[in-house]
């Protein structure tokens, strides 16, 4: 099984090394990542500038590279160039340095390099972790689960044909895990206006994470009762409810 892994906090943030480390294990990995961080970068790709490509040592059975590029085109840049001779069974993105849960998912760079696999016909997998800069041992524990997964999945890529699986692992300890759908976060926006030394005004974008209610199924309320969540997330964004509805609406 060949096995493509990215994320979005950098090639040498911890999750991504304990993740290839555990699936090298399992599968043949190939690691694309960017070379620094790219957090909530969403799905953007990079057309402007060239994509600088650097050889980097992971280990003896691991060829991993990384790029100049976000989490999007660390994917497109290992599928349809690096590693084009070879048949990506599946991609892992991960494991994120804190989690993506609800509606968080639109600005994550960890989710959006999953469903850049998805685009390119790839099953894919994104996995975080529901806690900021813990010690390396927790992603390798963390990355036991994934193990359990990708093995667990491997003869049923066929049902990863028209979503991605978005995992989030919570901070406790595990009692299992659940299959569920997004659910709602919001934030107490914070802007903050300052002016700089040359008198150029600058923002800094915040904010508290408001407390929401959730429906029990979702992956918010999961990970906070110590579940795995593991939502099933598609790209189709047409409502057809209204598209039905509209269909009178003219413009001409």
């Amino acid at each position: 099984m060949n096995i493509l892994i990215t994320n979005d906090d950098g090639i040498y943030a911890d999750g991504i090394i304990e993740l290839a480390k555990s699936i090298s294990k399992i599968a043949n990995v190939y690691v694309v990542a960017p070379e620094s961080q790219r957090s909530a970068t969403g799905h953007a790709i990079t057309i402007h500038s060239p994509i600088m490509v650097h050889k980097i040592d992971m280990g003896e059975n691991i060829k991993s590279y990384a790029i100049s590029g976000t989490p999007a085109d660390c994917v497109k840049v290992g599928i349809e160039g690096l590693f084009k001779d070879i048949n990506i069974d599946l991609v892992l993105s991960g494991i994120n340095n804190g989690s993506n849960l609800g509606t968080d998912v639109i600005y994550s760079g960890t989710v959006s390099a999953a469903l850049e696999g998805f685009i390119l016909n790839k099953p894919s997998i994104a996995i975080s972790y529901d806690e900021v800069n813990v010690k390396r041992e927790i992603y390798k524990d963390a990355s036991k689960y994934v193990v359990n997964l990708v093995e667990n999945i491997k003869d049923k890529l066929d049902l990863l044909n028209d979503c991605i699986l978005n995992v989030n692992i919570p901070n406790t300890k595990i009692k299992g895990s659940k299959i569920t759908k997004l659910g709602q976060r919001n934030y107490d926006n914070a802007m903050v206006e300052k002016i700089n030394p040359f008198g150029q005004k600058y923002y800094w974008i915040g904010g508290k994470l408001m407390e929401l209610d959730q429906d029990e199924d979702s992956d918010i309320a999961c990970v906070k009762d110590g579940y795995i969540s593991i939502t099933p997330i598609n790209i189709e964004m047409t409502n057809l409810r209204k598209f039905e509805l509209l269909k009178d609406i003219k413009m001409i």
